[in-house]
């Protein structure tokens, strides 16, 4: 089947591509060097996924840049990682917010220091009204606790009688993930050669286009998002119908 195309013939694009950004350490250990030293080249792929995903026409973007399984690694580590997501929020944010993107951040803030979350924060409030293209960081993301987390919602809420049980749906379990609001991605790509969703974006997923690239992510090129976008658009997407 055809891809879809624009009334000039181009075809359309995703409107929501997610990305497992994997493969900073053996970028690293290939070239000898420090896993930080990988973890610092990622963080300028991520300029580059942003500024090329708006380029492609793509209008969100999702980037998995710590989950909720990360704390677990060496403390240095942990330690360098929020180092660069404080470097970051420092210095991208005007860049991004003259150039009208929008930042949201999903996943359980608690867990990050006090400093991140009031940068977080801020930075939400200084793009919040653009709307040019949304960048979402998934920041201590994990899915299946996302779900337990909206389910358990739900179920205070039918217990003080603010709900009533037929009320439960789809769309209302929507309302209670971090990504309420958000469309769900359209492609899903995972960097490094694994193929593993790694408990990305579950509910989200439920009908997105995977594509898995043996490309690290501190390579990760625009001619990489073009090729994935490609083969997306050479999909046949029926949502379980008759194409």
């Amino acid at each position: 089947m055809e891809a879809f195309q624009t009334q000039s013939g181009s075809p359309v694009p995703p409107l929501h591509v997610a990305i497992i950004m994997d493969g900073n350490g053996r970028w690293a250990k290939s070239r000898g060097l420090p896993r930080t030293a990988g973890h610092r080249r990622g963080a300028e792929a991520v300029r580059e996924a942003v500024k090329n995903a708006s380029d492609l026409g793509v209008s969100y973007l999702t980037l998995f840049g710590f989950s909720s399984e990360n704390w677990k690694r060496p403390q240095g580590e942990v330690r360098d990682l929020m180092g660069l997501l404080r470097l970051y929020l420092r210095s991208e944010i005007k860049e991004l917010h003259g150039n009208g993107v929008r930042l949201c951040v999903v996943g359980e803030r608690k867990q990050l220091a006090p400093d991140i979350i009031r940068l977080i924060e801020d930075a939400e409030r200084m793009t919040a009204a653009n709307t040019k293209f949304t960048l979402v960081l998934a920041l201590s993301y994990g899915g299946r606790q996302e779900l337990a987390r909206a389910a358990k919602q739900i179920a205070e809420d039918v217990a003080a009688g603010k709900r009533n049980p037929a009320d439960i749906d789809e769309r209302l379990f929507e309302s209670h993930l971090f990504t309420a609001g958000i469309p769900d991605p359209d492609l899903l790509i995972r960097t490094s050669g694994e193929k593993r969703i790694s408990n990305f974006l579950l509910w989200q997923s439920a009908y997105a286009e995977f594509v898995f690239l043996d490309v690290l992510w501190p390579d990760f090129s625009r001619l990489d998002l073009e090729s994935a976008i490609q083969e997306y658009q050479r999909r046949d997407r029926r949502y379980g119908t008759v194409g």
